[in-house]
């Protein structure tokens, strides 16, 4: 089952907490399915979660997770991931237990609002590792910081094009 999908790296993830908790889609494809979705879906059943990743070099990457579970709103959507395999290195295990930030709800630990500075909203720890849902194109940004052991690996590379896929 799709649950998100990023097609051009516009802003159109720079939305509010109600509007992923929800769900939303748009004109050129992009799409999030919904935080509430989201939680019931997996606090009910044992999903996997997988990445596919274009880089802009036309590349292709992916990256699993043999366990995915997103809380409920009570605990700001937190989310638990873990069992990473592929060769995009494991970039989402940096936001593992951090609850969702948007431009209008901060969760993360940075000390701003990472939603605010990149763009859009998203497991956040310290700004952006795993950055499928921020704004293309901003300096200094990693859209995908691959994370071997705690440190960077070598598969850092900016986004054309991601999905987010749940699988049982």
């Amino acid at each position: 089952m799709l649950i998100q999908q990023n097609v051009d790296g516009s802003n159109s993830f720079n939305r509010s907490w109600n509007e992923f908790k929800v769900g939303f889609n748009d004109s050129r494809g992009n799409y999030w399915l919904g935080n509430e979705l989201l939680h019931q879906m997996t606090s009910s059943e044992s999903y996997k979660l997988r990445f596919d990743l274009q880089a802009i070099n036309d590349s292709w990457y992916y990256a699993e997770y043999s366990s995915f579970v997103v809380l409920s709103e009570a605990s700001q959507y937190m989310l638990q991931v873990s069992g990473y395999s592929g060769n995009a290195g494991d970039a989402l295990s940096y936001s593992n237990e951090c609850g969702f930030t948007t431009y209008d709800r901060v969760n993360d630990a940075s000390g701003n609002n990472c939603a605010a500075d990149r763009g859009g909203g998203f497991w956040y720890s310290s700004c952006v590792y795993c950055g499928v849902n921020v704004a293309r194109g901003r300096p200094d940004d990693f859209k995908w910081r691959g994370l071997v052991d705690g440190y960077y690996g070598d598969t850092n590379f900016d986004l054309q094009t991601t999905r987010m896929w749940l699988t049982c």
